[in-house]
């Protein structure tokens, strides 16, 4: 035990990846909720950052994991230009055998306890009916259903956003952000993903899809009898022969040693969080001449989505918010040019610079 929290002390405090401003461990035990709640920045506003539920092997897992997404939040909501920092809270549990009212209200009086310096949101395992409930315990609750005055499901702009980041990837590496007749991999279509193909399709791309449950592909297959095929799992969809594209949009950790090496596609873009399974990974993409658009650049949709939540929804101005992913997936590229570095690198040296220059105004 002493050798688990001395490695999370350490992540906190004298890792590269730390540098979290609060974590906070919640225990409700009549509901039976464990969640970690981590701020990582609030230089430029409150953090905002979903909710995650997930069947964690073990609580060190699930602090790893809030650290690393709350990380990349600061880092997502800053190349956004959203006046908020990065923060992310995960509920440890099966969210189809644990999940219950009395829990999300639990869960809520946490999030409340922190007075506005975290908001919320959805992620995986938790949906827009959850927040609902989250709400009547936390006034700083988005994502919420348009009858309790939010905004419904973030997906619809994610995918709308990854798409456009999708069209500047295009455009750099081919010189033309059409992607009619390009072949895309999607690895996982669940809620975003499905709307990313939907997307594709309707430009005139041809999709290749896998996801660990044949129900979401044939969702998938059915809405498109043609211009869609699928196959086993994300090992064969890597390794499809003609494949333009891939686009993680399932769980992190998607590119890595064993997966850029067998690549086809030229271009990753996808909706996951956290792609790069370990600092190097962007190198080894771009030593073989893939081009990777940041995720937390492209799938900002969805924070953008919430983050309009808290000043009275209107989906056509955050539409129009997120098809500027396009024109800043595309100067990322260019910086990264620039500096001679990979676009992972170009993406965190400008947020970072957004943080730090916000930092100093307020004299931190």
């Amino acid at each position: 035990m002493t050798d688990v929290i001395d490695g999370v002390l350490h992540t906190l405090f004298r890792s590269d990846q730390g540098g979290h401003e609060q974590v906070v461990l919640c225990q409700d035990r009549a509901s039976g909720l464990k969640a970690v709640i981590a701020l990582h920045s609030t230089a430029l506003g409150p953090a905002l950052g979903g909710t995650r539920f997930y069947p964690y092997a073990s609580e060190e897992e699930a602090v790893a994991d809030a650290l690393n997404l709350a990380r990349g939040m600061s880092y997502k909501n800053a190349m956004a230009g959203l006046d908020h920092g990065g923060g992310k809270a995960v509920i440890i549990g099966d969210p189809d055998r644990d999940k219950t009212e009395k829990l999300l209200l639990a869960y809520g009086r946490f999030v409340a306890s922190l007075g506005g310096r975290y908001v919320t949101a959805c992620d995986v395992g938790t949906y827009v009916a959850d927040m609902d409930v989250v709400a009547r315990e936390c006034r700083w609750t988005t994502g919420r259903s348009p009858e309790n005055g939010g905004a419904g499901d973030s997906s619809v702009l994610t995918a709308f956003g990854v798409y456009q980041g999708m069209r500047a990837c295009a455009q750099h590496q081919w010189g033309d952000p059409s992607l009619r007749d390009r072949k895309v991999g999607v690895a996982g279509v669940g809620k975003v993903g499905r709307l990313l193909v939907d997307h594709l399709r309707e430009e005139g791309a041809e999709v290749v899809v896998t996801d660990v449950r044949p129900d979401a592909v044939q969702r998938v297959l059915d809405a498109h009898p043609k211009g869609v095929t699928a196959v086993a799992d994300t090992d064969a969809l890597i390794r499809t022969e003609g494949l333009d594209v891939y686009a993680p949009c399932a769980l992190g950790g998607a590119l890595n040693d064993e997966t850029v090496p067998v690549l086809t596609a030229k271009v990753v873009c996808g909706a996951a969080n956290n792609q790069l399974a370990h600092p190097g990974v962007e190198k080894d993409l771009a030593d073989r001449g893939i081009l990777y658009a940041p995720d937390y650049v492209v799938n900002a949709g969805g924070v953008i989505q919430v983050a309009d939540e808290l000043h009275g929804f209107d989906f056509e101005r955050c539409k129009k918010k997120a098809a500027k992913i396009f024109d800043t997936t595309l100067a990322i590229f260019a910086r990264a040019k620039d500096d001679g570095i990979p676009p992972a690198a170009a993406a965190d040296r400008i947020a970072e610079q957004r943080m730090q220059e916000a930092a100093a105004r307020r004299g931190w």
